[in-house]
């Protein structure tokens, strides 16, 4: 596994003031952008290729990709400038990057985390897996449900939605969704959306029939900095814990 993409295109609504004049991914935490902290993660788990796609302030962004430091990995953008397409969307228009065989990483700019990617990998080429998805328990309003591991559903606690892909062989366990996920290429060729739409609807869409994997992480040391009570959060995480991150 050497190639991964990381959605770096929100708008970063919640972490207004700040994303006012500049993109999410260019949101500075204790030192670095979280632009710069996503790609670290991945160049230390040995990724050399790296697709990064971009939309809020495009030109602020193709500026700040040609400073980053890269550990001499390959950067390519994914151009969303013209319309947003949700992470389904943006993963489907950089098709091309992710041919063949060989699974490759889906981060999202806004995390933070101590999963380890090779140990994950391994878990998802054991299980032959579709795609592998790093969860963890911790308290949220939206949950992946799973049967032995395996992705059975969705619920939302708020609204009380559900969405059951098939019967489970028990009852569901309710896990949240960490944002980064390991893809098998072969994905492309099942997805029949089109424009516009989450990831989580083809997985959910595909799990009846294919293998979609639970990667369980510690929830301590994971950290989404999608707003600012929780960019605030993040600072701490990374203080307290510097060896980690």
């Amino acid at each position: 596994m050497h190639k991964a993409m990381i959605l770096a295109a929100g708008l970063g609504t919640r972490l207004q003031p700040l994303t006012n004049t500049l993109p999410k991914a260019l949101v500075e935490l204790e030192g670095k952008t979280l632009l710069q902290r996503a790609v670290d993660k991945l160049t230390g788990a040995g990724i050399t290729f790296i697709v990064i796609n971009i939309h809020h302030f495009p030109q602020l962004m193709r500026a700040a990709i040609d400073q980053l430091d890269t550990k001499g990995a390959q950067i390519v953008i994914s151009d969303e400038s013209e319309k947003l397409l949700d992470t389904g969307g943006g993963l489907l228009k950089a098709v091309d990057h992710f041919r063949g065989e060989e699974p490759f990483v889906v981060h999202n700019v806004d995390i933070i985390s101590d999963v380890d990617l090779q140990d994950m990998l391994q878990a998802h080429l054991r299980e032959n897996a579709l795609a592998t998805i790093a969860v963890s328990r911790r308290e949220t309003q939206r949950y992946f449900l799973w049967d032995n591991n395996r992705l059975c559903g969705w619920k939302n606690l708020q609204t009380g939605q559900t969405i059951q892909c098939y019967t489970p062989q028990q009852e569901p366990e309710q896990l949240a969704f960490s944002c980064i996920h390991i893809i098998n290429p072969r994905i492309f060729s099942l997805i029949n959306e089109a424009g516009a739409f989450s990831i989580n609807k083809v997985y959910l869409r595909l799990a009846e029939k294919h293998h979609i994997l639970a990667y369980r992480h510690n929830p301590a040391y994971w950290a989404d900095v999608g707003s600012l009570e929780k960019l605030k959060s993040a600072r701490t995480l990374i203080v307290n814990n510097p060896e980690k991150f």
